[in-house]
């Protein structure tokens, strides 16, 4: 009888250990994952905030507009363009390559900025 118990003991341990191990592959792998990088670029009295961003490739840069009136986020080079964004509105671009991106507003052309992506 003890012999079962202790089998039976056993087997519970083991499955126990199974079931712990199983899991730690997916905990591993969903710690590994690198978060998404942003950079945000505010657009307040007529200019953008910081006028160059530095960020790396793959970033994700968020234009917010926190002026009264509307403004854009065009690329000079054609790479991104929002819509005309009104007061608390976003725009976003994510950067997949290295190089240097000038824009403007297309309403306010005075108003530039650069993302520099590294």
């Amino acid at each position: 009888m003890k012999m079962r118990v202790c089998m039976a003991g056993l087997l519970v341990t083991i499955v126990a250990m199974a079931v712990l191990l199983a899991g730690s592959p997916n905990a591993a792998a969903k710690a590994q994952q690198p978060v998404a990088a942003t950079a945000e670029v505010k657009i307040d009295n007529f200019s953008f905030g910081p006028g160059t961003v530095t960020v790396a490739v793959g970033t994700t840069v968020v234009w917010t507009n926190r002026d009264d009136i509307p403004h854009t986020v065009v690329s000079t080079e054609g790479v991104f363009k929002s819509k005309v964004l009104d007061t608390d509105e976003k725009f976003s671009y994510t950067f997949t390559k290295a190089g240097t991106f000038p824009y403007f507003c297309s309403i306010h052309p005075k108003m530039t900025g650069k993302v520099v992506v590294q």
